[in-house]
C-alpha cells in the first residue's frame, strides 16, 4: 500500500498525465488477446487480416472477419473496474486522456457510464475501434452492427451508402498505418506529461510502445501495472505485477478527488 500511496500522490501531483492501455485492461472484460498462447492468433490467420487481402478480396475478407468479431466482440461486454478507475481519474482532471491500443470501445463506454463532464474523458483510439465500419474510398462511416447485419445476409462485402465503396472495419488492419491524428495526438501528450501510466501492456507492439520511452527520456515518472514483465520495467518509478482490476481503483482511491 505505501507503493500505492506514494504513486497516486505523484499522479496527483502532476501537471498533466496520461494512460496507454493494452489487450490486459479488457481482458478482465472477457476481451481475448491478440497474442500468447490463448490469443485470437492462435486460432486465426494474420494473413487472413491484411489490408491487401481486404483490398484484394474484400467479400472474403468479410467473411472471415465476421467469425473472429464473433470471437473477440462479444455482445454482452461491459467496462471493468480497471476501465471504471481510468474512467474516473478522467473525470476528476488527473488523467488528461487515455491511449487505448483496444478496439473494443470499452473506454468510451466506462466515461460514459459516469455520466460527468467535468474532467477529460479524452480516448485516443491508435488501432481504431471495431464497433465502427468505414468506406475506404470516401471515409463515411457507419456502426459496424448496421455493416455486419449486411454481411451476415449475404452483402459481401457491405457498402458505402454514399459512394457504394467497399466498407473495412474501422480497425487498424496488418499493413495498414494508425491513424495520423491520433498517434500526434498521443505522442503530444507522452511528451507533456509529468506522470504516464501503463496498465495492462507488453510494450512490444510499435508505435505505442515507444511512447512511455520518450516520456521518461523528458523525465516523467512511469506506472506500470502488468501481470508480466515490459521492456520499460527497469527504467519505471513503480512496477506492479498485479491485476489492474485491483491495482488501479486503489490507486484512484488514494489519489481522491
Amino acid at each position: 500500500m505505501d507503493r500505492i500511496e506514494a504513486a497516486a500522490r505523484d499522479l496527483r501531483e502532476a501537471d498533466a498525465a496520461v494512460a496507454l492501455t493494452g489487450a490486459g485492461v479488457s481482458a478482465p472484460s472477457g476481451v481475448p488477446p491478440f497474442r500468447g498462447e490463448d490469443g485470437i492468433w492462435s486460432e486465426y490467420d494474420p494473413d487472413a487480416f491484411d489490408v491487401w487481402r481486404f483490398r484484394r478480396d474484400p467479400g472474403e475478407f468479410w467473411s472471415d472477419w465476421l467469425d473472429l468479431r464473433a470471437d473477440l466482440l462479444d455482445a454482452d461486454l461491459e467496462p471493468n473496474p480497471a476501465h471504471d478507475a481510468l474512467a474516473g481519474l478522467s473525470t476528476t482532471g488527473h488523467l488528461d486522456a487515455v491511449v487505448t491500443q483496444n478496439i473494443d470501445g470499452l473506454h468510451d463506454d466506462a466515461a460514459a457510464d459516469r455520466g460527468d463532464d467535468a474532467g477529460s474523458d479524452e480516448v485516443i483510439e491508435l488501432h481504431g475501434n471495431a464497433r465502427r465500419a468505414v468506406c475506404r474510398n470516401c471515409g463515411w462511416t457507419t456502426p459496424a452492427d448496421d455493416a455486419r447485419e449486411r454481411a451476415d445476409s449475404g452483402d459481401l462485402p457491405p457498402q458505402c451508402a454514399v459512394c457504394d465503396g467497399a466498407l473495412k472495419p474501422d480497425a487498424v488492419l496488418f499493413g495498414e498505418q494508425l491513424p495520423r491524428d491520433a498517434l500526434a495526438r498521443a505522442r503530444q501528450l507522452a511528451a507533456d506529461s509529468d506522470v504516464v501510466v501503463v496498465a495492462g501492456s507488453s510494450l512490444t507492439v510499435e508505435p505505442a510502445a515507444s511512447l512511455p520511452a520518450e516520456a521518461v527520456d523528458r523525465g516523467a515518472t512511469l506506472i506500470v501495472v502488468n501481470l508480466d514483465e515490459t521492456p520499460l520495467d527497469s527504467r519505471a518509478d513503480y512496477v506492479f505485477r498485479d491485476d489492474v482490476t485491483e491495482v488501479l481503483p486503489a490507486i484512484r482511491d488514494a489519489v481522491g478527488e
